[in-house]
C-alpha cells in the first residue's frame, strides 16, 4: 500500500469511530463468542464406552484384536465410533450417527477420508493407519457440522 492509502485509511477509521464508534465491550463480547463455539464444539465429549487406556480384547483367528467404543455427541447429534485392529497395523473405523449425515470425515494430520452413511446411518473406514484421528459430520443440506476432539485410531 502507499502511504497515502495508508492516510486515507487511518482518516476513514478516525471518521467512522467518532460516528459510529464500536461499543466498549465489543472485543470482549466477539472473544466470549468465539469461545462458546469452540466450547460447543469441544462438548462433544469423548465417552468412552470401553476405556481406551485399557482396550477390551477380543478373540479372533489367528490371534487377539484389540478394539474400543467410543461415542461423541453435542446434543442434537450423536456418532458411535468402533474401532478394531486390523491387518498389517491397520484399523477399521466402524460407524453409527444418528442424525442425517450426508458425509463423514476421518482426518489425521493433513490425510482426510470422506464416506457417506447408508440409510440406517452406519459407515466405515478400512486401512486406516494408527495415530491420532478427528471425526467431522456434515449434517443436512445446511452443511452443519460435528467435529469430535482428537482421539487414537
Amino acid at each position: 500500500m502507499a502511504e497515502t492509502d495508508l492516510e486515507l485509511l487511518a482518516r476513514l477509521r478516525a471518521a467512522a469511530e467518532s460516528i459510529d464508534p464500536p461499543a466498549t465491550d465489543l472485543a470482549d463480547r466477539m472473544i466470549a463468542a468465539i469461545a462458546v463455539t469452540d466450547i460447543s464444539r469441544e462438548y462433544a465429549l469423548l465417552t468412552l464406552i470401553s476405556n481406551a487406556e485399557t482396550p477390551v480384547r477380543a478373540g479372533a483367528a489367528g490371534g487377539e484384536a484389540e478394539t474400543s467404543t467410543l461415542q461423541f455427541s453435542d446434543g442434537s447429534a450423536s456418532i458411535l465410533l468402533h474401532v478394531a485392529h486390523a491387518e498389517r497395523g491397520r484399523r477399521r473405523v466402524d460407524g453409527w450417527v444418528d442424525a442425517g449425515a450426508v458425509e463423514v470425515q476421518l482426518t489425521q494430520n493433513d490425510r482426510t477420508w470422506t464416506t457417506a452413511p447408508d440409510n440406517q446411518g452406519r459407515f466405515a473406514f478400512d486401512e486406516i493407519p494408527p495415530g491420532l484421528s478427528r471425526v467431522r459430520l456434515i449434517i443436512g443440506s445446511d452443511r452443519k457440522d460435528l467435529l469430535t476432539p482428537h482421539f487414537e485410531v
